[in-house]
């Protein structure tokens, strides 16, 4: 059978227009994750580091602004700390920070969900597609009083086996994407919390430094109004 795609496209019906929409919605998907994934994590290390610094040197505002200046999601999570410092306890801190975390490895997963139901269902849809063709090839053959030949069943059966090989390619096509995306997902969540935790580290000490710090002094005080 000598047909263009076009053609396959026309001959395969509804079902095979549902294939080709899904097969562009993965592709779309796929773009659109690589793109707000680009330098993610290269801004984050440049933000991490940064931030780092700055508390190590007792630099407090400086990182502050540096995280408002970011356009990088870390930025959010880093905020929380800066936020609660002060104001929560320690392990209440490290929760809010690490649940800001979470949020934004949540975020990243967004739209991903639509790469794995088309990996599941787009095999069905071309089977369905199949069936169809297959049923308005007996129809054919009804059609003709029951005289059956090769040449009128084997286009509209060909034409239907068509839809099922497009579902399949569909379904490998966004299987594909999805476990680039979801590999590609996994190795930034874990360097965002080894990032997280390296911040917690040293925003923690030094609040605990501050501490130490303010009670020294209010014992020196109380000391000297005894004396």
């Amino acid at each position: 059978m000598d047909s263009s795609l076009w053609e396959i496209i026309q001959d395969g019906g509804f079902p095979m227009w549902i294939i080709v929409g899904c097969s562009v919605l993965a592709v779309a998907v796929g773009l659109e994750r690589v793109t707000a994934h680009w330098a993610f994590m290269d801004k984050a290390r440049m933000l991490a580091e940064t931030v780092n610094r700055c508390l190590t040197r007792g630099a407090f505002a400086e990182g502050r602004a540096a995280c408002e200046r970011s356009k990088s999601p870390l930025a959010d999570v880093f905020l929380v700390g800066y936020e609660r410092l002060g104001r929560s306890k320690q392990q209440d801190l490290i929760a809010a920070v690490h649940r800001e975390r979470l949020r934004v490895t949540t975020e990243m997963k967004r739209w991903v969900w639509i790469l794995g139901t088309i990996g599941a269902t787009a095999p069905f849809i071309g089977l369905f597609g199949t069936v169809l063709g297959v049923i308005g090839a007996f129809g054919g053959i009804d059609a003709a009083g029951g005289k059956s030949s090769i040449d009128l069943v084997a286009g509209p059966i060909a034409e239907a086996l068509y839809v099922t090989a497009a579902g399949i390619a569909v379904a490998v096509e966004a299987v594909v994407i999805f476990n680039f995306l979801n590999q590609r997902m996994q190795r930034m969540a874990s360097e965002m919390k080894m990032l997280t935790d390296e911040f917690l580290e040293v925003l923690v000490s030094d609040d605990r430094e501050d501490n130490a710090d303010a009670k020294e002094k209010t014992e020196a005080d109380g000391h000297r109004d005894a004396a």
